[in-house]
C-alpha cells in the first residue's frame, strides 16, 4: 500500500473515531434536533478523506503526456493534489459531478509529480495545482476548473 493510500486511510479513521467518541460521551446531545449536525460533519468528512470517494489517478508521466495534448487545447484538465490538504479537499466537494473529467495525480504517490509542481511553483509543493489548457494554476479558484471541465 502507499504511502498516500495509507495516510487516507489513516485520516478516515481519525474522522470515523471522533465520530464514534462524540457518539459515546455526548448521548444526551444526540437526544436534541441539532445533536446530529457535528456527528453528520465528521461523516462527511470521513467520506471525504478515505480513498472510496477517489477520482481517476494517474501517475506524472502519463498526465505530462495529456497535458503537452491540453497545450493544443484538446487535452483533460490535470490537478496535482496530496491527502489531507484542505484546499484540494474543497475542489473536490466543488467539482462534484464533474470531478472524474478531470486527471488527478497525487504528488505523495509520484515523485515525478512531485518535481513538477515545484517546477511551477518556485519550489513550493503547492497544491491544488491545476493544469487547465498546458498553463498551471496554483489553487485555482473552483469555478475556474468547473468551467475548464464542462466546456
Amino acid at each position: 500500500m502507499s504511502r498516500s493510500l495509507r495516510a487516507r486511510w489513516f485520516n478516515a479513521a481519525v474522522f470515523a473515531a471522533v465520530v464514534m467518541l462524540y457518539l459515546v460521551t455526548d448521548r444526551d446531545r444526540l437526544s436534541s434536533p441539532n445533536g446530529w449536525i457535528i456527528p453528520a460533519v465528521f461523516a462527511a468528512l470521513v467520506l471525504m478523506a478515505s480513498p472510496v470517494l477517489s477520482p481517476r489517478r494517474e501517475r506524472h508521466a502519463q498526465a505530462a503526456e495529456l497535458i503537452s495534448r491540453a497545450a493544443s487545447g484538446d487535452g483533460p484538465v490535470v490537478v496535482y493534489h496530496r491527502p489531507g490538504c484542505t484546499f484540494c479537499a474543497r475542489l473536490k466537494l466543488a467539482l462534484t459531478g464533474v470531478r472524474s473529467r478531470a486527471v488527478w495525480v497525487d504528488i505523495w504517490d509520484d515523485p515525478e509529480a512531485a518535481a513538477f509542481v515545484r517546477s511551477v511553483n518556485d519550489g513550493n509543493e503547492t497544491v491544488p495545482t491545476v493544469v487547465i489548457d498546458g498553463r498551471p494554476h496554483t489553487n485555482p479558484n473552483p469555478f475556474l476548473v468547473r468551467r475548464a471541465l464542462t466546456g
